[in-house]
């Protein structure tokens, strides 16, 4: 169900503090907080002793107390206290890798020795002083994180889903092109000589019709990038030179599954013009948290109407990037899990785990 090997966003870096932050990711249940130096912790959220969650517990300077019966814990997971006895070699809780960057509190689920902060996407302009940006937002979906990329690879759906914003009549049969790259898909197109969609039209600099691009892009596990392009008719295209009225807004988009059915998704824009100004900030992070929110209905809804179906669901052409990234993922957890099957290590009779004595 889910890559394990990968990095995935937790929260914001504001929402991390010096206190305990549970969170639930890929079905894992984690607890985070920020240490007095400044880095962030992210632990399993569990004492290894009746597994009570360690975020009822409290913070002791950078150690965790567990509220049951005292066992504290290091940032490393390793436990630097238990009452009335010498400490057990088997009192220690899983530490997750963590970094930051973009403003993000990264976690990487798997193997922490494969934690490389360079295999987080790179955004060039992100922080350039040309390129403003809204510093977005995130929210709960109540669908499979697949439904969420399924969408995200559809340049199709803004001409129905978001007809007053994303959308118009030009996104509705123009042909698509898919790539398929070693670590995601594209699904783009270019329209042109359209109508400029209504969200962006009171941004263009130039008047009349565009060619406009969509560029939709995920990349392994579930971390997209789409790109709009709106140029004077007549100017567009992959070989034409950039038009210096050009409009570019690239969305950043990172899912992160909390369960089977349940998604937290976080985003933020870059843009090509007017970088310090907070009102049309403001305006792009509402015009897009509607559209969003648009999307969050017609995907909630998409995940009780797969699991209550009484019919068989079909597949359309637009559905081939979509398709193709969901078979590319499964191949990446396919092998991983094969891998974590031949290091599994034999599993422990609970009546042994119980009376496991200390060293």
């Amino acid at each position: 169900m889910f890559l394990k090997n990968a990095w995935y966003v937790a929260a914001w870096s504001h929402d991390i503090v010096h206190e305990l932050y549970p969170l639930q990711l890929l079905n894992e249940y984690l607890v985070f907080y920020r240490q007095q130096d400044g880095r962030v912790v992210a632990l399993e959220d569990a004492c290894p002793h009746r597994k009570l969650p360690l975020s009822m517990g409290r913070l002791i300077d950078d150690a965790v107390e567990c509220g049951y019966h005292g066992l504290t814990f290091n940032g490393q997971g390793t436990c630097i206290f238990a009452p009335g006895a010498k400490i057990p070699r088997a009192a220690t809780v899983k530490n997750f890798a963590t970094t930051e960057k973009y403003g993000l509190v990264w976690v990487w689920m798997g193997e922490a020795d494969k934690a490389d902060p360079t295999l987080i996407p790179h955004i060039a302009e992100y922080g350039h002083p040309d390129w403003g940006i809204n510093q977005g937002d995130a929210m709960i979906v109540e669908c499979n994180y697949l439904y969420m990329t399924d969408n995200l690879l559809d340049p199709s759906h803004v001409a129905w889903v978001h007809r007053s914003s994303f959308g118009n009549s030009a996104c509705e049969n123009e042909p698509l092109t898919t790539t398929v790259n070693d670590n995601g898909v594209i699904v783009s197109r270019w329209m042109y000589d359209t109508d400029v969609a209504p969200f962006y039209a009171r941004f263009v600099k130039f008047t009349g019709n565009c060619d406009r691009k969509q560029h939709y892009e995920v990349r392994y596990p579930s971390h997209a990038i789409i790109k709009a392009v709106f140029t004077p008719a007549g100017t567009g295209g992959d070989e034409a030179p950039i038009h210096p009225d050009v409009f570019l807004m690239d969305s950043y988009n990172f899912l992160t599954p909390i369960d089977e059915k349940t998604t937290r998704y976080f985003w933020f824009q870059l843009r090509n013009f007017s970088p310090n100004d907070e009102d049309v900030s403001r305006q792009f992070a509402a015009g897009v948290r509607k559209a969003f929110e648009e999307d969050r209905i017609v995907l909630g809804a998409v995940q009780k109407g797969m699991d209550n179906r009484r019919s068989p669901f079909i597949n359309l052409k637009l559905d081939g990037g979509p398709i193709k990234f969901r078979k590319g993922l499964e191949r990446l957890i396919s092998q991983e899990q094969v891998v974590a099957d031949q290091a599994r290590p034999e599993v422990i009779p609970i009546q042994e785990a119980a009376i496991a004595q200390p060293d």
